[in-house]
């Protein structure tokens, strides 16, 4: 399946919370969109791995992603190694997305920079044709495939974007996909432990962030990535 992008998340809910907005627009613009989550969040204080299952898959729906899978590495202990980029090159190579989008580069959870880092590092070796790969029940060994760029959400800390996108009129999706997740966020009859991101707080600041980096480029809502090499624009007159 050829996918226009694919969107990487250590742990499911990463990639709504961060550019839900963001894939729901290209969604509606006719873009093949698909999600990967590396893990199961199998270690989260709220909910199960069962439970995450079925609240992604809910989610993807809101979102109307295309394809969505889980890598199923092991939650908090993950590694950048050879092992692990080989099985993200597989699914690189299977989708051949134009577009990659994956974790903040620097955050409070430790499987977040080792996800960015990890993705990244596999977006570049997936183009390297001596490296082979077979994917699935596939007999033919795959072509190699470098997509054109590598963005990088923004999650818990508030990393200073080098790209900010428009996302005015989905943000309802966006905050939809997100409380699909009813395990792990803000619920006042849930008898489950506190965590960082199951306060109201958090919950309401998937919209206040997006509308404060909406008000820095002049429109109501955004959401905002960094870039591993200069983006690029046909003309001044491009910029917001």
């Amino acid at each position: 399946m050829k996918l226009d992008i694919l969107a990487f998340g250590s742990h499911p809910d990463d990639v709504e919370l961060s550019c839900g907005a963001t894939l729901a627009k290209e969604v509606s613009r006719g873009k093949k969109v698909g999600i990967v989550d590396l893990t199961r969040g199998e270690l989260g204080t709220r909910g199960t791995a069962e439970t995450r299952d079925e609240e992604a898959f809910n989610a993807a729906k809101i979102l109307g992603i295309h394809s969505r899978i889980n890598m199923r590495f092991a939650d908090g202990f993950f590694q950048n190694d050879k092992a692990h980029q080989l099985e993200i090159i597989k699914v690189i190579r299977y989708y051949q997305p134009e577009i990659i989008i994956c974790n903040a580069i620097d955050d409070r959870h430790i499987d977040h920079s080792k996800g960015s880092q990890l993705v990244s590092d596999a977006c570049f070796l997936s183009g390297l044709k001596k490296i082979e790969t077979i994917y699935g029940d596939e007999n033919q060994p795959q072509e190699p495939w470098r997509p054109k760029a590598v963005y990088h959400y923004i999650q818990w800390k508030d990393i200073t974007p080098d790209v900010v996108v428009d996302v005015s009129g989905f943000m309802d999706k966006k905050v939809a996909s997100v409380l699909a997740y009813k395990t792990q966020f803000f619920d006042p009859d849930s008898k489950e432990p506190e965590t960082p991101i199951s306060s109201k707080n958090f919950t309401d600041s998937v919209a206040y962030r997006a509308r404060n980096l909406g008000r820095l480029i002049g429109v109501e809502h955004a959401e905002g990535f960094t870039v591993e090499r200069f983006p690029g624009v046909d003309s001044l007159f491009d910029l917001k």
